[in-house]
C-alpha cells in the first residue's frame, strides 16, 4: 500500500471506531496520521525503522535495559519471558524495574528483534537462538558495493544451528541458515566480522 492508501485506510478505520461506539481520541489520531507523514516523507522507510520503541528511553534506561537484555541472553533466557515472569509474580526486575513503573505492557509488546538491530554496537545484546529468523545480505557471496552493479539485497532465512568455535584465536560464532527454497548456508563469525551482513527481519 502506499502512503495516501494507508492514511485513506487509517480514516475508514477511525470512522469504523466511531460507529462501533468505540472512538479514539483526537490524541491516538494524531499519533497515527504522524507516523503516516513521516512515511510519505521517506517513502523508503519502514514503519519498524519509524517507530523504534527503543528510541523512547533516556540514555540512561536504554543502556540499563540492553545490559539487561545482554545478561539474560547469554544465560540462554528469554529477557521478554523473564521480565513478564517478574510482572506476573510481583517480582523486582531491578535495574529495569523502570520498564514496568514507566513505560509498561504496552510499551514492552512493541518491542520487536528488529529494534535492536539500531542499537547493534551494544554487542549484540539479542543473540541468535535455532528457529529465529533473520535476513542475510547477498554481500555474504556476492561482491556488493554501492555504487556497482550489484546492490546489497536481503534474503529471509531461519537459524538451523549456533556453534561457538573455540580456537586459538578467540571464540568465534559461526551459524547455519536455511533460506525458504530449501537452501543452507553457513555463516561464520556472524557476530564478530559478519554482523553488518545480517538483521532481524524488518517489518
Amino acid at each position: 500500500m502506499t502512503p495516501d492508501e494507508i492514511e485513506t485506510a487509517l480514516q475508514a478505520a477511525f470512522n469504523s471506531c466511531d460507529a462501533a461506539s468505540c472512538p479514539l481520541t483526537d490524541q491516538q489520531k494524531q499519533i497515527l496520521l504522524r507516523v503516516i507523514e513521516q512515511i510519505q516523507g521517506n517513502s523508503n522507510s519502514r514503519i519498524s525503522d519509524i517507530v523504534n520503541p527503543l528510541d523512547e528511553l533516556t540514555p540512561e534506561e536504554l543502556e540499563a535495559f540492553l545490559q539487561f537484555v545482554k545478561i539474560e541472553e547469554q544465560q540462554n533466557r528469554t529477557w521478554k519471558v523473564q521480565l513478564l515472569n517478574d510482572w506476573l509474580h510481583n517480582n523486582d526486575s531491578g535495574e529495569v524495574q523502570f520498564i514496568r513503573q514507566s513505560y509498561g505492557l504496552q510499551w514492552l509488546n512493541r518491542v520487536e528483534s528488529c529494534h535492536f538491530d539500531k542499537y547493534s554496537y551494544y554487542e549484540d545484546a539479542l543473540k541468535l537462538r535455532v528457529g529465529d529468523r533473520i535476513e542475510v545480505s547477498n554481500a555474504m557471496w556476492e561482491w556488493v558495493q554501492d555504487d556497482g552493479p550489484c546492490k546489497r539485497e536481503w534474503f529471509p532465512c531461519m537459524v538451523l544451528q549456533v556453534d561457538e568455535i573455540h580456537d586459538g584465536d578467540g571464540f568465534p560464532t559461526n551459524c547455519v541458515v536455511r533460506f525458504y527454497n530449501g537452501a543452507e548456508y553457513e555463516i561464520q563469525g556472524i557476530y564478530e566480522w559478519n554482523r553488518y551482513n545480517w538483521r532481524w527481519p524488518q517489518k
